[in-house]
């Protein structure tokens, strides 16, 4: 319905064009010509005006009813266009473009009439300085939405607002998940047991990864990426956790990494993550980071040199004649001179302790060694 009354106004609109095109073209006709046309008329209406009105009139409503649908369907597609940049925008970069484009237009305006006099070209200098004024008046609004916003600090109502939003924030601070956190699964778990408050924010770009990942080809990638989602939805609905979707994104920016700390600067959130890379990269650019993997290796139980312990001994380890069991938890222990106790479980005396990125690892000497020394 909404496509049939477009397309009629179009038609009117292409009438009228092609009547004020032929109204416009009559007199530059042979001046013999239309002396004769001009003869002819009642009442003051000539037969040039006549023929202006059924000639361009037919022209510009045939061509305007036959370009409708062409224009109409582009038209439907610059509007949605416009609805899904304005639905990734947050609110108040919508209301911060907006005004910047009223001031833009306004400034546009006061300047444009200045130039209306000037010969020739003075008629379309103001729509060329609206247009360019409300472009710059949009990108520095947004740009400077915070310095704006804060204008308005010094009301009441606002800084009540403002200093409840603060002590909230202290409390409950934004956590942004990355990909690899949300596949990985132990954030469902830390968050069961209580030791994460607040939102868990899921930027969208991580979810049309995850997306990309469970539509993979792969059967792996396939099933991981469908984990990824099922570990959302859980901790969504059972765990009762907040997790907002934030639309935003960056599409000057490729690298998701790059999207996610961009993202915890504006949001002042912290990143969540278990990516090495990402986790330095945050730190270098001020963006307090989460690491699953920190976490992981803080909580494992500490074990000193001397320590007696009893393990599996499972594979020959990298040098000659060692032997690697691995704890519970997964930390591996290297057992010097365990190759000969593979498939067995043995006592072990811890000899040393070492901390890496990676995790911790234990040294350890069987203890029949040890009383054999």
């Amino acid at each position: 319905m909404l496509d049939s009354v477009l397309r009629f106004v179009v038609t009117v609109l292409a009438a009228v064009g092609g009547l004020m095109m032929t109204d416009r073209i009559v007199p530059l006709l042979p001046s013999f010509l239309s002396a004769e046309l001009l003869r002819i008329g009642f009442f003051g209406i000539t037969m040039a005006t006549i023929l202006s009105f059924i000639v361009g009139g037919i022209l510009g409503g045939v061509i305007g009813f036959l370009l409708a649908p062409y224009l109409i369907k582009h038209l439907w597609r610059f509007t949605y266009w416009i609805e899904a940049r304005l639905n990734k925008m947050p609110i108040y970069d919508v209301i911060a473009g907006s005004l910047g484009l009223a001031v833009g237009l306004i400034i546009a305006n006061l300047l444009g009439s200045a130039f209306v006099p000037v010969p020739i070209v003075g008629k379309y200098v103001p729509g060329i300085i609206s247009i360019i004024l409300g472009y710059l008046g949009i990108n520095v609004a947004i740009r400077k939405r915070d310095e704006l916003f804060s204008l308005f600090s010094g009301l009441p109502w606002v800084g009540r607002d403002k200093s409840k939003e603060k002590a909230s924030a202290n409390i409950y601070q934004n956590k942004i998940l990355d990909t690899s956190v949300i596949i990985d699964g132990r954030i469902a778990d830390i968050c069961k047991t209580g030791f994460i408050e607040g939102t868990l924010v899921i930027p969208g770009f991580v979810l049309e990864e995850l997306q990309h990942i469970a539509d993979s080809s792969d059967l792996l990638k396939r099933n991981r990426g469908r984990r990824g989602l099922d570990i959302l939805n859980r901790m969504q609905k059972e765990l009762g956790m907040y997790v907002q979707i934030d639309n935003r994104d960056f599409e000057d920016i490729a690298e998701v990494d790059s999207k996610l700390v961009k993202l915890g600067q504006l949001l002042k959130a912290k990143i969540v993550t278990n990516d090495y890379n990402l986790n330095k990269v945050a730190e270098l650019q001020g963006v307090p980071v989460l690491n699953i993997n920190e976490l992981s290796n803080a909580v494992k139980p500490v074990v000193l040199p001397g320590e007696e312990m009893v393990v599996h001994v499972v594979k020959d380890g990298k040098e000659f004649g060692q032997g690697v069991a691995y704890l519970d938890d997964g930390t591996m222990i290297v057992v010097d001179g365990g190759k000969k106790h593979i498939g067995e479980t043995i006592g072990v005396l811890v000899t040393s302790v070492l901390q890496t990125a990676a995790g911790r690892m234990i040294f350890a000497k069987p203890k029949a060694m040890e009383r054999a020394l």
